[in-house]
């Protein structure tokens, strides 16, 4: 009996207990937390989003690259719809009556779905639209004005680097949760892949509505309203005068400028063209057909996303593998007679005097002279066989950044390709290739893919005899003290010794004396040491590629650039000259006059017609 009595009161407390802590809960939900009465009353609530101004982007210099302008939609809410001024709201935005019932009519088929939340019904309306609709409000009643912001680009330049701003469409929301159906997201270039900073957060506003769903006042008094929070602003690394200049200077050509500090990894210019022009990126939607079908391309970052043969530049790689693996010194010589004969095999090459040093090959970017170091890197006894020795070279050619992603704050990168043994046994099958089979590697031709960021990074690689750091393009987010760029220092597989011999032939190649056999005297500025190399790349579909990587000053660089011109022909016509006037430009603020008949013949070259014909 006692036990059963024990039982029963157990019971009682435990459902006592249950009581009081449901009360307790009650009397919170009721008293304490008044969120829950929002939640309560959200069928007489109507929330309206207030969108954050996105942040601005501004170059190293603190110049405004991206900033911001007010825009206007026309929202609906169709349970609010009543007769309206049909004739005067079409007046407003230049409607026909067609155009009006069709959009209507689309607005009831997702009434349901819609409910009571208000949806756009008119996008980016002109101010003079927006300021005739609210004279004009009473008459147009479920209808409302939506405030937000659109960039604005005070330049018409870097437009596939900044990247365009678009409505987020249902394939992102689906993965995206925190989105809703019309918040725009950056698509491309730093809009993308700085979203998180610039977006900003949303906020709203609160209003009471009564019996016939209209808007009574503020909930109250505005306590649970949530302001915008605007997004962080970032400054990158590029200078906007000199990014203007390039620009200026690639015009009616196809390729691609990037221009950094060595010392840093910050980059100073990064330049596609034909390129995106911003004018088209505050309304990137209306001029979507246009570009898109466009035959040159503009949406294409050609200078992260295009893989071209590095050509003649690409000795230097291999210069510096021969010194570090011993097959090379700097006395060792070989003779070229226009070109490099081996059997049935020859690799022509042009006119200069001969036999060369090392140095000199560099000067004169002798074809013969490499096609020897390369098979000297592969037929070294020091390995088992010439496949071993292709694996190694392939890791130092790795080392220097080619055939990988660089990790630049970009989206849509290349790695670029850079072939090994098993790029070859799938080829030619296991054992059935040698080095004689890909000489054409020894002069950056053949299977080798490299993007312009890389060949800048090379330029940076020479610069700073032996190591280069990330490149990127931001580096400060103000608002954002724990922001930090990833960069990392990355050393090359080859001792910064052997480069003094290989820049020493750079130096020449610019300054060399007349007679001399040096490729790229007309690169050569007043008063600056300047190191740079030559390139032609073979192109099987049109003329061959104009490629040029340079840096500057010889001691203490500040600046290493390449630049890629699609069938620009000889590298010293093209690119060598672009490479030039951009560092004058940046290291001196000008263009001497002795220089002003290259500036002219550049701006007037004309080379769109090789690649529409």
């Amino acid at each position: 009996m006692e036990n059963r009595a024990r039982e029963k009161n157990i019971i009682i407390a435990f459902f006592v207990i249950c009581l009081l802590i449901l009360l307790g809960r009650l009397v919170f939900l009721q008293l304490v937390n008044k969120e829950y009465k929002v939640t309560a009353s959200n069928n007489v609530l109507r929330y309206e989003i207030i969108y954050p101004s996105r942040g601005l982007i501004y170059d190293r210099n603190g110049d405004i690259m991206v900033g911001n302008q007010s825009a206007y939609d026309i929202m609906i809410t169709p349970r609010e719809v009543e007769p309206f001024d049909t004739t005067g709201f079409c007046s407003i935005f230049h409607l026909s009556r067609e155009q009006m019932d069709e959009m209507l009519a689309q607005i009831d088929s997702r009434r349901r779905a819609i409910g009571y939340q208000s949806v756009i019904f008119l996008r980016q309306v002109s101010k003079e639209q927006y300021t005739r609709f609210l004279e004009k409000a009473h008459r147009f009643p479920g209808f409302s004005v939506q405030t937000r912001s659109v960039r604005n680009y005070p330049t018409a330049i870097c437009g596939n680097m900044l990247g365009y701003i678009i409505e987020a469409d249902a394939s992102f929301l689906e993965k995206n949760k925190e989105y809703r159906l019309g918040d725009y997201i950056g698509r491309t270039g730093l809009e993308e892949y700085y979203e998180s900073w610039l977006k900003g957060e949303k906020g709203y506003s609160i209003y009471l509505r009564d019996v016939h769903n209209q808007i009574r006042s503020s909930y109250e008094e505005g306590a649970y309203d949530k302001p915008a929070a605007p997004g962080k602003n970032m400054i990158t690394s590029i200078d906007l005068p000199l990014q203007v200049f390039g620009e200026e200077l690639m015009k009616n050509k196809v390729g691609s400028v990037i221009a950094l500090d060595p010392s840093s990894g910050e980059i100073l210019t990064l330049i596609t063209s034909t390129g995106l022009s911003s004018e088209y990126l505050t309304n990137f939607g209306a001029y979507y057909s246009q570009v898109i079908t466009d035959p040159l391309k503009p949406m294409f970052n050609r200078a992260i996303m295009s893989s071209y043969p590095p050509g003649s530049v690409f000795k230097l790689v291999n210069g510096l593998i021969g010194l570090q693996e011993g097959v090379v010194t700097p006395n060792t010589r070989y003779s070229c007679n226009m070109g490099y004969r081996a059997g049935s095999l020859t690799v022509g090459c042009h006119s200069h005097p001969s036999p060369l040093n090392l140095m000199q090959s560099v000067m004169m970017s002798c074809n013969a002279y490499y096609c020897n170091v390369f098979r000297n890197i592969l037929d070294n006894p020091e390995y088992e066989n010439t496949a071993m020795a292709m694996d190694y070279w392939q890791e130092y050619v790795k080392s220097f950044g080619f055939g990988q992603k660089l990790g630049i704050d970009l989206p849509g990168e290349l790695s670029g390709s850079i072939p090994g043994t098993a790029t070859y046994n799938r080829i030619y099958g296991k054992n059935g290739w040698k080095s004689l089979t890909v000489i054409s590697l020894a002069i950056g031709q053949g299977e080798i893919g490299a993007t312009p960021l890389q060949l800048a990074n090379l330029a940076a690689v020479m610069a700073n005899r032996g190591y280069y750091y990330t490149p990127h393009l931001v580096r400060e987010i103000p608002e954002d003290p724990e922001f930090s760029p990833a960069v990392e220092r990355h050393q090359v597989m080859v001792d910064s010794a052997n480069f003094s011999v290989i820049v020493e032939g750079m130096y020449q190649a610019v300054h060399g004396p007349a007679g001399s056999g040096a490729t790229a005297r007309l690169a050569a500025i007043p008063g600056v040491e300047m190191c740079g190399k030559t390139g032609t790349a073979q192109n099987p579909h049109g003329e061959d590629h104009s490629v040029f990587i340079c840096f500057a000053p010889r001691e203490n660089p500040k600046i290493a650039v390449a630049v890629y011109i699609e069938q620009g022909g000889f590298g010293a016509s093209q690119a060598a000259p672009v490479a030039s006037l951009l560092v004058e430009k940046y290291l001196t603020g000008e263009i001497h006059p002795s220089r002003q008949w290259l500036y002219e013949r550049t701006l007037e070259q004309d080379l769109l017609t090789r690649h529409l014909e």
